[in-house]
C-alpha cells in the first residue's frame, strides 16, 4: 500500500498540489483523475520522488521516502518500480530487444540467457511476441506504447505507474492497452496507479479512485460508488465526458 499525509507542492511561488492526504491500495489498479492541469502528473512524479514534496510523507508499504536523503536506498526501491511514460523512453538507434535489455542490465543481475528469456515474456505478454530485432521507427504510437509496458514490467515491479497511457491513442488502441495493463497488473499482483482523465479507461479498468480537483484530493473511493460520490465537482467532471454507452458498460461492470 501506498499512503500519503498532508503533500504539498509549488513551482515559483505558484501552488500546484495542497495538502493532499489519501492511500492507493496494494494490489489494485488505482486511477488519480481530474480534469488537465490540476497538478496529476505533478503528484505522480512527487510518488515516484522524480519532484521532491514541499511539504508532507509519502509511505510505501510503511516505509517513509525521504527522497534525496542518504538514509533511503533509493536505488533498491527503484528495483521494484515500472513506469510507463506518455512517451516511452526508447533509445531510437537500439533494437527493441536491445532497448529492454539495457533495462536488465541496470537492474539485475541476471545472466544473458536469463535476460533474453525475460525479454520474451515481457514481449509476449503485450503482444509484441517477434519485434525484437526491430527499432522503435518501425513501430506505430500503439506499438511503442506496449513496448512501453513490456519496458515497465521487465523488472517484475511490485508497484507499476502509468501517466496517461492512453495519450495520443485511438479508441481501439487506448482499449488494448488500457486491457493490457489491466492483465499485466493481475497477473503479476502488482500495485498500479495510473493518471488518466479519460472516462472509458476509468469506467473499464479502474478500481480505487482519486479525484484530484484545484489542487486538492477532492474525493478517494471505489470506483463503483463514482457516480455516487456526493461531490459536485466530480459529477460535474463525469458529466463532461459521459456517454450512454460509458455509463452502460459502468451498469454492466457494477
Amino acid at each position: 500500500m501506498i499512503t500519503f499525509e498532508n503533500v504539498s507542492k509549488s513551482f515559483r511561488g505558484s501552488l500546484i498540489i495542497d495538502n493532499i492526504s489519501g492511500e492507493l491500495k496494494s494490489g489494485k489498479i488505482n486511477m488519480i483523475i481530474g480534469n488537465s492541469g490540476v497538478g496529476k502528473s505533478v503528484f505522480l512524479k512527487c510518488l515516484l520522488g522524480i519532484i521532491p514534496v514541499d511539504n508532507g510523507k509519502i509511505y510505501f508499504d510503511n516505509n517513509e521516502m525521504v527522497y534525496g536523503q542518504e538514509s533511503v536506498d533509493y536505488d533498491n526501491f527503484r528495483r521494484h518500480i515500472g513506469i510507463l511514460q506518455q512517451k516511452p523512453a526508447l533509445f531510437p538507434e537500439k533494437t527493441i530487444e536491445d532497448n529492454i535489455m539495457l533495462y536488465l542490465d541496470i537492474l539485475t543481475d541476471m545472466t544473458q540467457d536469463q535476460k533474453i528469456a525475460r525479454v520474451n515474456s515481457c514481449l509476449e505478454q503485450v503482444g509484441m511476441s517477434g519485434c525484437n530485432n526491430m527499432y522503435p521507427n518501425e513501430l506505430s504510437g500503439g506499438m511503442k506504447k506496449k513496448v512501453g509496458l513490456a519496458l515497465a514490467i521487465v523488472n517484475n515491479p511490485k508497484y507499476l505507474f502509468c501517466d496517461e497511457p492512453n495519450s495520443g491513442l485511438d479508441p481501439l488502441s487506448s482499449k488494448k492497452i488500457d486491457h493490457l495493463i489491466k492483465t499485466v497488473s493481475k497477473k503479476g499482483k502488482i500495485t498500479t496507479v495510473i493518471v488518466s482523465h479519460n472516462l472509458d479507461s476509468i469506467i473499464e479498468i479502474g478500481e480505487n479512485i482519486l479525484f484530484v480537483n484545484n489542487k486538492k484530493l477532492g474525493w478517494n473511493g471505489p470506483c463503483s460508488d463514482i457516480f455516487k460520490s456526493g461531490n459536485k465537482e466530480l459529477d460535474d467532471f463525469l458529466k463532461s465526458s459521459i456517454t450512454f454507452e460509458n455509463y452502460t458498460k459502468f451498469c454492466v461492470k457494477n
